[in-house]
């Protein structure tokens, strides 16, 4: 009886359903995919019985070619994406001053990594100045690879057990009134180091007991008990960020799931905290995307308490998505202010009670802000902040 298995044809032979090359390119069902010289033939030598029989034997003609929009390094000259010149209204200050000097030097003493720099977040230079930081734990290597994220991948270091104490030891040198810490996925720890995190909150808690903490944690593949050990140690606002509308994450969060990250907001309002979430925009998404986000998020993590009252989300934060490099995911739009502005109406027309929407805005909130240097939405959102932010005090 003939077998199916390539393999089992002479050495030399074409499998009869391979893709043959031709001068204009490999000859498929419905027409001719063309291809860069030598390049079919340089698969074929190298790949001469594909196991898994002809993947193009079921490929229809293409709707459209991508090929203008492929980055190929391979020959001569390079060929890359140009990144966008960014709009007038996206400009940030550049990093310096007496203040960001010396956030630096701490940072630097006590060894320790903040999202603004393994990031490249443009606020750096204002935050900075003002003695403001986001902490971040568990080591500056990433076990994911996000296409929108600036952060290292790789294989992470041990992790660093003496971190917690010297976290919490800048912490105190810095007199603030709120901090934010976050962190690199670390997938390959059996709790995805919440154990860290607990004792990160909890030293910090100790050595700074007037300051609130605020904390933008991973979805620790879903392990909901170590989701409990970081909300056990009672931080002031949970952040977890969904980055983005449900249709792109295969390609934005590959490794996350949009239902399993409305899941921990949900737990966090279940238990009383103050959930928060942040997406970008200008990634691929369209405002109807956005808008339909913002009612899953609410009605998703809905939770009733005592006496019949309902409780859900209470803080989204909205921005400019920036691409960090040509290696990332291409941006697709600048989204305009007035534009922000209505994510902001709608945000806090579905529940919200908080909506920061602008094309700086990041999930780091500052929460230390004076009230008095504060106006308009500027001030709403103070006043909102703070509210939340005592109704989590011990």
């Amino acid at each position: 009886m003939p077998s199916d298995d390539p393999s089992d044809a002479p050495t030399g032979s074409t499998p009869p359903n391979a893709a043959a090359p031709s001068p204009n390119g490999v000859q498929i069902r419905g027409g001719t995919v063309p291809t860069p010289d030598g390049v079919t033939a340089r698969t074929l030598a190298r790949h001469p019985r594909p196991l898994g029989g002809d993947p193009l034997k079921m490929v229809d003609r293409p709707l459209f070619s991508l090929s203008g929009m492929v980055i190929n390094n391979a020959g001569g000259a390079k060929d890359q994406l140009a990144i966008k010149r960014k709009p007038p209204w996206l400009r940030a200050k550049v990093p310096g001053g007496p203040g960001y000097q010396r956030l630096k030097k701490i940072m630097d003493e006590h060894k320790l990594f903040t999202v603004c720099e393994e990031a490249g977040c443009p606020n750096m230079g204002e935050c900075w100045a003002r003695g403001v930081a986001t902490i971040m734990i568990l080591g500056d290597t990433c076990t994911r690879a996000c296409g929108f994220c600036n952060v290292k991948t790789g294989r992470p270091m041990a992790l660093d057990r003496d971190e917690p104490r010297r976290v919490a030891e800048s912490l105190a040198l810095m007199g603030l009134k709120h901090v934010v810490v976050t962190s690199v996925n670390r997938d390959e720890l059996p709790d995805g180091g919440a154990g860290a995190w607990a004792e990160t909150i909890i030293r910090s808690r100790e050595s700074c007991p007037g300051m609130s903490i605020e904390v933008l944690i991973p979805d620790f593949e879903g392990n909901w008990g170590a989701l409990q050990m970081v909300i056990d140690a009672r931080p002031h606002i949970i952040n977890h960020n969904l980055e983005t509308v449900r249709r792109m994450y295969p390609a934005v969060r590959p490794s996350a799931k949009f239902d399993r990250s409305l899941e921990l907001l949900r737990r966090v309002k279940e238990q009383g905290g103050v959930a928060k979430t942040g997406i970008m925009v200008g990634i691929g998404e369209r405002d109807e995307e956005v808008l339909a986000l913002m009612d899953d998020v609410q009605a998703k993590t809905r939770v009733t308490r005592a006496g019949g009252s309902t409780d859900s989300c209470d803080i989204l934060t909205i921005g400019q998505y920036l691409q960090p490099t040509r290696n990332h995911l291409p941006l697709d739009r600048w989204v305009t202010p007035e534009q922000f502005a209505t994510f902001r109406e709608e945000g806090l027309r579905r529940g919200f009670k908080v909506v920061e929407s602008g094309p700086l805005v990041r999930s780091s909130y500052h929460a230390d802000e004076q009230a008095d240097r504060l106006t308009g939405i500027e001030r709403e959102t103070h006043d909102a902040m703070t509210r939340l932010i005592s109704s989590t005090a011990p």
